[in-house]
């Protein structure tokens, strides 16, 4: 079974930077679409960036033009650069398969923007 590790998050000031990893460990597919996903206590988790297998990656517009998703196929691994963090950018971030791909969540990292 496919199992999901987030790292990297933090506490980091308003307008600072932090990278985000995601290793998928077990069967884990390369040709998946792969997700980064936030949320916070009380709400719905929300999309954050997707990524082909190819490389070509999408976000959401609350984040376009600062955050950056990569993957490294070989190492079942999905990066993301988050730079100009914004207080509302405080969340538990999460990876995963997009769709029915889906596996079941990993713990997340905590990230957290504060000055």
């Amino acid at each position: 079974q496919v199992q999901l590790v987030e790292s990297g998050g933090g506490l980091v000031q308003p307008g600072g930077s932090l990278k985000l990893t995601c290793v998928a460990s077990g069967s884990a597919g390369e040709a998946y679409v792969m997700g980064w996903y936030r949320q916070v206590p009380g709400k719905q988790r929300e999309f954050v960036a997707s990524i082909t297998s190819g490389g070509n990656a999408g976000y959401a517009d609350s984040v376009k033009g600062r955050f950056t998703m990569s993957r490294d196929n070989a190492k079942k691994t999905v990066y993301l650069q988050m730079t100009d963090l914004k207080l509302e950018d405080t969340a538990i971030y999460y990876c995963n398969a997009m769709g029915p791909a889906q596996v079941p969540w990993g713990q997340g990292t905590q990230v957290t923007v504060s000055s």
